[in-house]
Order: structure tokens, then sequence, then C-alpha cells
């Protein structure tokens, strides 16, 4: 079985991919938050600090492209192929309204006829293989099938489903049925994606699905760092390799961006999902989130690490109910 980082906007960018894969190995593939390419045909200076190959180094990263417009998804596919990756993911199941509002991620799956020329075009003029990151539906589950059907058409190198519709964004219950019932149809090879946050929940979902190619993880990981090293076989992550992983992550965001202002910030993204692996943590978890600078960061974080037992399994208060 394979397993995939899922890109996380804000967060899992190139200084996080590179720290996370020296400390916690078995990741098979970090997958980058989405690059939105334009018909200016070049990357931004911000877009090639994320992309560039010596950002990436030692680092198994794909590119995410977020577009509707076919030539804007072939140059920038064409690039990266240039630049050496094997792979270019198309993002087919970003919910946010931001985006779906011009008819790009989850809002592509609205508009069928639109997506199914759009793929004619990119498969027949990339030169790098692509893989899909879809959701089920815009409205109701019952639509993969013809989206389903359309995707077949196509050489995907993979496709990752996220169990959910659009209108769902990431609240309530992934739809497990909707999923199984599809997954035999799928002639490409199938990644799962949603909600995986144990170790028990990862083998159920194996043993469920023996035909999946692999498994995504986002909220999950960032939340447990270690959780796929231990399904590999390697040991959780204790109190001083969790604080080691975070100073080392949070030193580099000082230098990556000259400013401990914007690191700081970073790393209180992080902690909205790496907090819920701490027993008794809220009070410092909100001390964490008051810092104004770095000195209050730290040692609030330090506080937490000296204080705060580390859970077997991450608690995620991030769920939502529908």
């Amino acid at each position: 079985m394979n397993y995939y980082f899922a890109p996380m906007e804000g967060i899992t960018g190139a200084v996080f991919r590179r720290t996370h894969h020296e400390f916690f190995p078995g990741i098979d593939k970090y997958f980058m938050p989405f690059i939105t390419p334009t018909t200016q045909e070049k990357l931004t200076p911000r877009q090639k600090r994320d992309v560039l190959p010596e950002y990436n180094e030692g680092v198994p990263a794909v590119p995410q492209l977020l577009t509707r417009t076919a030539a804007d998804f072939i140059w920038a596919a064409n690039t990266f192929a240039s630049l050496g990756y094997a792979e270019v993911n198309l993002n087919l199941g970003c919910p946010s309204g931001t985006v779906t509002a011009k008819g790009k991620g989850a809002g592509f799956l609205a508009h069928p006829d639109e997506l199914d020329r759009f793929l004619d075009a990119v498969f027949s003029a990339c030169t790098v293989p692509i893989s899909i990151k879809t959701r089920l539906g815009v409205h109701d589950p019952a639509e993969f099938e013809a989206l389903l059907e359309i995707y077949s058409r196509y050489p995907v190198a993979e496709l990752t489903i996220h169990p959910r519709v659009r209108q769902d964004f990431y609240k309530g219950r992934v739809r497990e049925d909707a999923f199984a019932a599809a997954l035999p149809h799928c002639p490409m090879p199938v990644c799962y994606n949603g909600d995986l946050v144990s170790e028990r929940g990862i083998r159920e979902t194996i043993e469920r699905y023996p035909s999946l190619s692999a498994l995504m993880l986002g909220r999950g990981l960032l939340g447990a760092p270690s959780l796929v090293t231990r399904v590999r076989g390697g040991e959780r992550a204790g109190s001083a390799r969790l604080q080691a992983f975070h100073d080392t992550l949070f030193a580099r965001y000082c230098d990556a961006f000259g400013d401990s202002r914007i690191a700081v910030l970073r790393m209180k993204e992080l902690w909205f999902y790496f907090g819920n692996l701490f027993e008794n943590s809220e009070k410092l978890q909100k001390s964490i989130k008051k810092a104004k600078n770095a000195e209050e960061f730290e040692r609030a974080a330090a506080a937490l690490f000296c204080s705060c037992e580390v859970r077997e399994n991450v608690v995620p208060a991030w769920f939502r109910p529908a």
C-alpha cells in the first residue's frame, strides 16, 4: 500500500514537506498545495519557491494544478515535466466557495461536458502522466456515475476519491456506501482519501478495500505526524521527537520567510490540528493561539510539550456534524 500526504493550503509547503519527510519517513508522495496557472505561461517567484526541484530535494513531491482552462493546464504540466516531475495532479476536489464560484476544483464537476472536453485536450497534449483528485459530485453522490464514465475515457494515472460531495465540504461522515459502490467500476488505480486518523482506521480501510492502490491522509497526519511511520512498523513519536520536529520546522520557517511573525502565523495553522494529539492541552493551546511574537509562541509551545502527555492517536476536534 502506498501512502500519500494530502495538499493542505497554507501548511504543507516545501519547508514543511522537507521537514516532515526528514523526521517521519514512510510517505510515498507529498502532493503540493494547488497552483493556479495563468495565461502568462510562467511560474511566479512564490510558486517557484515551492515547486522548483531544489526546494524539494529528496522529497517525493507531486505538483497539483487548479484550473478549468486546458491551455493553462497544458503549459504548466509540461513545465513540470521539464523540471523532472513524473506526475501532475488535477484538483477537482477543492470545495472552497471562492474556487467553485469560478467553476474550478469541485465546481468543475457541475459541468461534465466541459470537463470531458478539458480532459480530452490535456491528455492529448501533455507529456507527463496525469492523476486526478475528485469528489463524488457537487450535490449528490449519484453524480459520480457520469463523472466516472468521463474519467474512464482517459489514461488517468490514478484517481484519488474523497467520498464527499462539494456541498459536504469536510463536515459529517464520508459517504462510505457511495464509495464502495463506485470502486469496482473504476478501471484506473484508486486512492482513498477521507478522515483517516488512526492506525486502526487505516488497517480497516485496507481490509475493506484491498484493491486500493494508495491511501491519502491530510488532517490525520497534521495531527499525528508519525502516523504513517507507525503503520509501516516504525515507532510512535514521543514528546521529544515531536518537539524536535516542531522546533526545527519553526526555525526553518523563520529562515525561509525572514520574519518570525509570519513563521508564528504559519505554525498556528499547524497547531489547529497538531494540538489534538495532546492530553489536557486546551489552556496551553490558547496561549499558543494568543502568542503575539516568537518569544511568546516558543514559550507556550515548550510548556505544552513539557506538561501534556502525547495521546496514542489524535482526537480530532476539527470534525463537525453536517
